[in-house]
């Protein structure tokens, strides 16, 4: 298995016209907060969650869906949508809040890297809490080339994002050198990301802290709760999949 990582959306190359020009499975990344968030909702029982890169098309799709059966995720700067049943908080999407429903979720930055690349065949999101169930995934489905695309700030490098990127990579590594599995980097990017998670992998929460999104969150209130909630690494086994364009389910 080769791991390339990428930064944000913006740096994934086209994959070209035939499916071997690009990746047989792709790891969507946000740490802080939208692929953690994925996560817990369908570990809480949502029923799917849909993403959508831009707020007009979540309002009409959730708009044809039953009232009872959805929930909408809005999140702009850090900050929920007005309006908007959900924020992008781990702790919000609770059993009794989610339980049966789909949600139907936008973000500043994680759900445009989802729609980046919808098209390859295995998609897949991860954050630190399924980090290891992510990894397992990919060498259970013998994949050969595998795309890690991070989410960024509005175009730009986040620290937070390269970390669960090493962190993904070398779980897959460990579990592939115990069964006789070649896993190794494919570009700069991820050899600079596995050198991250060995700087801070036994204090992750203090390197989401030190982020300048963390930073972010701080100056908006007390997300004590979601910063530990998103470095709890290997506290899930869900893996959120994608099961048809946009649309995200437990696995």
């Amino acid at each position: 298995m080769l791991i390339h990582t990428f930064h944000t959306s913006e740096d994934v190359p086209d994959r070209g016209p035939a499916a071997a020009a690009g990746p047989d499975a792709a790891v969507v990344i946000d740490v802080l907060r939208a692929t953690t968030t994925i996560a817990w909702a369908l570990q809480n029982g949502a029923e799917a969650v849909q993403a959508f890169a831009d707020l007009d098309s979540l309002k009409t799709a959730a708009a044809a869906w039953p009232a009872p059966q959805r929930l909408t995720a809005g999140e702009r700067g850090g900050a929920r949508v007005e309006g908007f049943d959900l924020g992008n908080s781990p702790l919000a999407v609770t059993p009794e809040r989610v339980a049966g429903k789909r949600i139907f979720m936008s973000t500043t930055n994680g759900t445009r890297s989802l729609d980046k690349v919808r098209e390859v065949p295995l998609l897949l999101t991860a954050c630190l809490p399924n980090r290891a169930a992510v990894a397992a995934r990919l060498l259970e489905r013998e994949c050969q080339q595998v795309w890690i695309v991070g989410s960024g700030w509005e175009g730009s490098y986040s620290l937070e994002d390269t970390l669960a990127a090493g962190a993904v990579a070398q779980a897959a590594m460990d579990a592939a050198a115990a069964s006789g599995t070649s896993v190794e980097a494919g570009n700069d990017e991820m050899v600079a990301a596995l050198a991250l998670w060995q700087q801070w992998r036994h204090d992750p929460e203090g390197c989401l802290r030190t982020a300048s999104h963390g930073r972010r969150l701080i100056s908006l209130g007390d997300h004590d709760a979601d910063f530990r909630c998103c470095a709890a690494v290997d506290s899930l086994q869900i893996v959120p999949m994608q099961a048809e364009p946009g649309v995200l389910k437990a696995s």
